[in-house]
């Protein structure tokens, strides 16, 4: 509750209100909680709103799908390799198999290509 501002309103406001009935019915008077950080929230609802926001959005799925994949598929969820200079040779290892499974998929032919290579 440090981080926290509470508003009161007066019971003489209260009473005279026409929606004490639905806005504190079981209460004298209006109490609101209120973070401090509360106008920081409002800015970052506001930029959620944004399109450039839902751009950023969509690229960021892109690069998590990318690191879900490496993690998951190609076992990239512990580095084996010691020190700075062995992660990173390791993640470029992983990355770059990854680029070659995508570059493969890009230049394999289409299906009516395969229909009459076989016979």
């Amino acid at each position: 509750m440090a981080d926290t501002v509470i508003y009161r309103a007066s019971q003489m406001d209260c009473a005279a209100c026409s929606l004490k009935e639905r806005c504190c019915p079981n209460t004298p008077s209006r109490k609101i909680a209120r973070s401090i950080h509360e106008d920081a929230r409002d800015v970052a609802r506001s930029i959620a709103q944004t399109p450039e926001y839902q751009q950023s959005r969509r690229d960021r799925k892109k690069v998590e799908m990318l690191f879900a994949h490496l993690k998951r598929i190609l076992k990239l969820d512990r580095l084996r390799l010691r020190g700075l200079s062995g992660a990173s040779d390791e993640f470029l290892m992983a990355a770059t198999a990854q680029n070659l499974r995508r570059m493969a998929k890009w230049l394999m032919p289409t299906g009516e290509g395969l229909a009459t290579q076989g016979t």
